[in-house]
């Protein structure tokens, strides 16, 4: 055994839960010693899709997921998708060769830990035989316990090198870190907060997507509405007292509710501009509270009032006792039947009433969401690309929960919807995986619909087709006086087409009449993606394009 099958193995033993790649000759041992030993690997076509499928499926299955590539070019190819999960606290392991340290004059040679720190991932390396399973086993521990993205370096000299004698066969498992509890004064600050709020308001995040129990009794008693951020979309799904996600894609009824709160607590989620839509959504006299793992997050994007250092569930668990010692009886606070109502009738899109702006020849992009959020099954994935569409799929299709929404917006790139949707696809082969994703990403992309027909998913991918780059159409169009829009609009093309000619099936769609054949392939096998080529109508920019471009 050499170095590239130790590590391999190391990997498997960890706990790997799936490897995504495009195999050249740097990685071409390593890879086949994660599959020797167990570890599925998906064959990409273009090391950013690669590493994309790696972050989404590790966001679906709670599982270290592992991204392999050659060395130099292969791991330069796939700097957003690495961006992107870094950005996101993805638990990930980009296990990448390195130029051997004495081929100082190697094209293939770059500064792949300075690399690494640029996207604001965790530089790891193997630097011998002798510490070769020392080094994979911390990356693996930072990676899973840390939830960082770590850029694992394997030399080739090193690679080849062989395994030291006496290398155990067995591993003691790496398990997860130990959840931290809130100090008890920070515990009771909070549930003192509480305790006086009138009209408190819950906002969970991408850190608090474990705590949704937890959540939801603490806000039952606390009298307390339920709100997520857009990646969290899902987390309270079926909730009397939910409104959705909370920033741009609020309802106008969801952001009246969250702006009069009195109280806003933001849970594992920064209560960014976004969320908190500029801080508009926030009252003046509100009190706002973060709880978060990470010391840094609290008051990094607004001043806070209060900022608990802890796990979201144990400290939502540790509230709630405080609180039942002062109240064994639930407050009523925001929670009456009024505030229900209000709810009911206006905290979903699907109840806000629609001005079909649908033309002969192109179709609202919101009576085509609804109508498809109609016809698919309940149980679905759904995965945004980015772009002026975005909003439709992410508020007019409905989701199980915290595990049926995959949303790769950290980066704000466009392109990496189809690659999301493949690798949450793969960490819930139990779901419908359906992505939502405008003309220009799903061409950016387009690469990887080979994967996803090799694969025989049953995806189905809406494409939202404007023949152009609607943002910023939208945004530049709106200036005064005429302005050139040739660089971001393109001539029409017959994406449905092109989608066939990859094996998969395609329709072309101007009107609900042309969704006849999705229940048609819904009653069918499933074992090729179906492409909806949605001609849409314009929208004259998309509600919440506004308020993304304030932060620009």
């Amino acid at each position: 055994m050499n170095v590239a099958a130790l590590v391999g193995s190391t990997l498997a033993r960890l706990g790997t839960g799936h490897a995504f790649g495009v195999v050249g000759s740097g990685n071409f041992h390593l890879t086949n010693a994660l599959r020797a030993n167990g570890v599925p690997f998906t064959a990409g076509r273009h090391e950013g899709g690669a590493a994309t499928m790696a972050d989404a499926y590790s966001r679906m299955s709670g599982l270290v997921s592992v991204l392999t590539t050659h060395q130099g070019c292969g791991l330069t190819n796939a700097a957003t998708g690495i961006g992107e999960a870094a950005k996101s606290r993805t638990p990930m392991i980009v296990l990448t060769a390195d130029a051997a340290g004495a081929a100082v004059r190697s094209n293939f040679r770059i500064d792949q830990d300075g690399f690494a720190r640029s996207l604001g991932a965790v530089p790891e390396r193997v630097h011998s035989a002798a510490s070769a399973v020392a080094d994979t086993i911390r990356a693996f521990r930072t990676a899973q316990n840390e939830r960082r993205t770590v850029v694992l370096s394997v030399p080739l000299d090193v690679q080849a090198q062989p395994a030291p004698g006496g290398t155990p066969d067995r591993l003691m498992p790496v398990l997860p870190g130990g959840r931290i509890r809130p100090d008890a004064v920070l515990v009771r600050g909070l549930a003192d907060c509480l305790s006086h709020a009138k009209r408190p308001v819950f906002v969970a995040g991408r850190g608090a997507r474990a705590a949704g129990p937890e959540l939801k009794r603490l806000a039952a008693h606390s009298g307390a509405l339920l709100a997520t951020s857009a990646v969290a979309n899902g987390l309270f799904a079926g909730e009397e007292f939910s409104l959705g996600i909370a920033g741009g894609f609020s309802t106008p009824e969801t952001a009246a509710l969250i702006s009069e709160a009195d109280l806003i607590i933001g849970w594992g989620c920064t209560l960014n501009m976004w969320t908190m839509r500029h801080g508009s959504l926030i009252h003046p006299d509100a009190v706002v509270v973060q709880v978060d793992v990470e010391d840094s997050a609290l008051g990094a994007n607004r001043d806070i009032h209060l900022g608990v250092l802890g796990d979201c569930a144990v400290t939502a668990a540790d509230v709630l006792s405080e609180l039942r010692a002062v109240s064994p009886e639930p407050f009523e606070n925001y929670r009456t039947a009024a505030v229900a109502g209000r709810i009911a009738a206006g905290s979903r899109w699907q109840d806000v009433a629609v001005q079909d702006i649908s033309t002969p020849e192109q179709i609202d992009p919101r009576v085509l969401t609804l109508e498809l959020d109609r016809l698919l099954p309940a149980e679905r994935l759904v995965s945004v690309d980015s772009g002026n569409f975005m909003g439709y799929p992410s508020t007019h299709l409905t989701v199980p929960d915290e595990f049926g929404f995959c949303f790769t917006q950290a980066f704000q790139s466009i392109g990496l919807g189809l690659s999301t949707a493949i690798g949450a696809a793969l960490a819930r082969p139990d779901r419908l995986p359906v992505l939502g994703t405008g003309d220009g990403g799903f061409l950016m992309g387009i690469s990887e619909l080979e994967t996803a027909v090799r694969l025989r998913l049953p995806l189905v991918a809406i494409v939202y087709n404007d023949a152009a780059y609607g943002a910023e159409v939208h945004h530049f169009g709106a200036a005064p006086g005429p302005v050139d829009m040739a660089a971001v609009t393109f001539p029409d093309i017959d994406i449905a087409a092109i989608a066939r000619g990859y094996g998969a099936a395609g329709i072309t769609v101007r009107s609900t009449a042309d969704l006849a054949p999705v229940t048609e392939w819904l009653a069918g096998p499933r074992d090729a993606p179906l492409v909806i080529d949605a001609k849409i109508a314009n929208d004259g920019g998309a509600w919440w394009l506004a308020e993304a471009f304030k932060g620009h």
